[in-house]
C-alpha cells in the first residue's frame, strides 16, 4: 500500500469516525484498513487517531496531519487528471441522495444521459425522504427540498418547485370541488404528511397568506410514494409539487384544484460536503442536474 492510498484511508477514517464504515465505504477489508493507518503512524511517527471500542477520533497531531493531507490528495487529484480530456476526467464512483420522487421520476430516467456523456462515471444513487448525514453515509452530494440547515455543508440553490393542490375524482364527487381555502372548512378531507412516525401533521398552507389550516385526515402518510398513493385512493386531498403528479393529472387519475390558491413553492438545493476543491466528477453533476431541474422551477 503506497502512502497517498495510505493518506486516503486515514482521511476516511477521521471523516467517518469508523473502520468499519471506511471499509465499506472504500470496499477494502477491515484489516487493510486498520493496517493503512498503523503503517501511516509509524512512518509519522505520531499517534494519529483514538481507538476505543465505541468510537474513532482524530487526536491533536491527526488534525494537524489530517489538514494537510486533504490539500495534498486535492493537488494529487488534479495531477492526475491535468492532460486528460473532461470527460475522460469525470470518472469513478459518485454518490448521491435525493427524496424518493426526484431520484425515481427525474434523476433515474435522465442518467443515460450523463453516463453517455461521461461514461468512465459511476453514480451510487440513493433515495429516501429522510435528512441523512452524508459523511457518516459516505455520499458526495444530496438534493434537499426544503430549507437546509445544515452550515457544515455547501449549499447550491438551484431556485423554487411550484406546488399544486389536487384530489382524486371520486374524492371531488363524493365531497364536491372546493373553489377557495374556506370551501375545506366544509365537511373536506386532508391526506395527512408526516415523515416521522409519531409527528406532527403539515397543514395545509396557501402562499402568501398566514392561513395554514389543520384539516382532518383518515390516514397519515411517512413518504411522498404513499401520500400520492392515499390521494389517488380518493382518502383526501394533497398539496404536491407539480412535478410529482403531473403524469396523473395527465392520466385523469388526479385533478388539480384551487389553483388560484397554492402552497408556496419549495427551495431545492445541492448540498455537499466542504472541500478545498471540488471533484470533476462531482461538478459534472451539478452541472448536469441544474439543466435537468430548469423544466420544473418557478
Amino acid at each position: 500500500m503506497d502512502r497517498l492510498e495510505q493518506y486516503r484511508i486515514f482521511v476516511k477514517v477521521a471523516e467517518l469516525g469508523s473502520f468499519i464504515k471506511t471499509a465499506q465505504l472504500l470496499e477494502i477489508p477491515r484489516a487493510s484498513i486498520s493496517a493503512g493507518v498503523q503503517q501511516l503512524e509509524t512512518a509519522l511517527g505520531a499517534r494519529l487517531l483514538h481507538r476505543t471500542t465505541r468510537s474513532v477520533s482524530v487526536t491533536p497531531d491527526g488534525a494537524q496531519v489530517l489538514e494537510r493531507v486533504r490539500k495534498l490528495l486535492a493537488d494529487a487529484d488534479d495531477i492526475e487528471q491535468l492532460f486528460h480530456s473532461r470527460s475522460l476526467q469525470v470518472s469513478g464512483r459518485l454518490n448521491i441522495d435525493a427524496p424518493s420522487r426526484i431520484a425515481r421520476r427525474l434523476i433515474a430516467p435522465a442518467l443515460p444521459s450523463l453516463l453517455r456523456t461521461y461514461p468512465r462515471l459511476q453514480v451510487g444513487l440513493g433515495s429516501s425522504d429522510r435528512t441523512i448525514d452524508l459523511i457518516q453515509e459516505g455520499v458526495d452530494c444530496a438534493v434537499r427540498v426544503g430549507a437546509s440547515r445544515d452550515s457544515s455543508l455547501v449549499v447550491r440553490p438551484l431556485g423554487h418547485i411550484a406546488m399544486i393542490n389536487c384530489g382524486s375524482p371520486d374524492y371531488l364527487r363524493e365531497y364536491g370541488m372546493p373553489l377557495s381555502p374556506e370551501d375545506l372548512r366544509q365537511g373536506h378531507w386532508c391526506v395527512g404528511y408526516s415523515p416521522a412516525a409519531a409527528g406532527t401533521e403539515a397543514p395545509w398552507e396557501v402562499a402568501g397568506q398566514s392561513l395554514a389550516l389543520q384539516l382532518p385526515s383518515q390516514v397519515i402518510a411517512n413518504n411522498v410514494e404513499g401520500y400520492i398513493a392515499c390521494c389517488v385512493a380518493g382518502l383526501g386531498l394533497i398539496q404536491i409539487p407539480r412535478f410529482d403528479v403531473q403524469h396523473l393529472i395527465d392520466a385523469g387519475s388526479l385533478i388539480e384544484v384551487m389553483p388560484q390558491f397554492p402552497a408556496a413553492s419549495m427551495p431545492i438545493s445541492l448540498v455537499y460536503p466542504h472541500r478545498r476543491q471540488r471533484s470533476n466528477r462531482l461538478i459534472a453533476f451539478i452541472e448536469w442536474f441544474e439543466s435537468l431541474m430548469k423544466q420544473h422551477l418557478e
